[in-house]
């Protein structure tokens, strides 16, 4: 006897939900669940356990914990209010001081000015030629000076507050030799790089008369400019025209003598043409017999 098994429409849309839900299966499980032994509702809660027990074993995220003394910082720092304007004082000397060191800019005190100290004023470089600490019975102490501007070459007088911060003006020296002049330039030369540098006749002024071609001098930068420079203390020349000696001169007589560069200098009465003589650059002075 044949016996034939019909499917009703309900049972054959139920085994293909389980078709689908096992080739879901396949999918997400891999190959460890393509045929398990208890049917599709026991894969799926064994894939269900294996993930949940997965996701378990993940490290946990914890917000970062914020101490006792980390909260009591932020509420207290919150509750402040910034003081009025008008409670807020002035920034200190020292502070201010420390400040201009940081900031790569020298600072000096009106106390230590001395002759031949650098500093800038309005935005130029001076020099100090002198000065004078001042004390009235009355009133606040005050530094006096006289100084001469670099690059303008003017002198004036100036006063200072005692104690008060000044900029000290950095400049940079480099050794050159004079080689020669050039119209109305004068050349300065670096013997290791070869290197020349110009300066007009008004910028050398009366130093001119003690410059002599082959003399090493003192060239000085500020801001990578030249605003000066300085001659030897003691510098050689030779006389070029000065009177005849006097047999019977007087001793301790004096003349005076044309030099080289032009300049004139009193000399003792001995001192005769062709002779080389020190004089000294400052001051003019004459020195010695070289």
């Amino acid at each position: 006897m044949l016996i034939t098994k019909t499917t009703s429409g309900a049972e054959r849309h139920r085994s293909s939900r389980e078709e689908e839900a096992m080739a879901a299966l396949r999918h997400l499980a891999g190959p460890s669940y393509i045929h398990h032994p208890h049917g599709v509702s026991a894969a799926t809660s064994s894939l269900y356990l294996r993930r949940t027990s997965s996701s378990c074993l993940r490290p946990l995220r914890f917000a970062p914990l914020r101490s006792r003394f980390t909260r009591n910082l932020f509420s207290l720092s919150s509750s402040l209010k910034p003081p009025p304007p008008s409670s807020v004082r002035p920034f200190s000397p020292l502070f201010l001081t420390l400040w201009l060191l940081l900031a790569g800019v020298y600072a000096l005190s009106s106390n230590d000015i001395r002759v031949g100290t650098n500093v800038v004023v309005d935005g130029s470089p001076w020099k100090v030629l002198e000065f004078l600490h001042v004390k009235p019975g009355k009133g606040a102490a005050f530094v006096r000076t006289k100084m001469r501007n670099y690059v303008t070459g003017n002198t004036v007088e100036k006063t200072f507050r005692a104690g008060s911060t000044l900029e000290e003006a950095s400049l940079s020296k480099e050794t050159k030799q004079f080689t020669y002049k050039d119209g109305s330039q004068f050349v300065f030369m670096d013997l290791t790089t070869f290197e020349e540098s110009r300066l007009n006749e008004s910028d050398v002024g009366d130093k001119q008369k003690w410059l002599k071609e082959g003399m090493d001098c003192i060239l000085l930068y500020w801001n990578g400019r030249i605003i000066d420079f300085d001659l030897p203390n003691t510098v050689r020349l030779t006389v070029t025209d000065t009177d005849p000696e006097q047999s019977d001169s007087a001793q301790g007589g004096t003349k005076p003598a044309t030099l080289e560069t032009g300049a004139v200098v009193t000399v003792p009465s001995f001192v005769k043409v062709g002779d080389d003589i020190l004089v000294d650059s400052r001051t003019g002075q004459y020195m010695n017999r070289a």
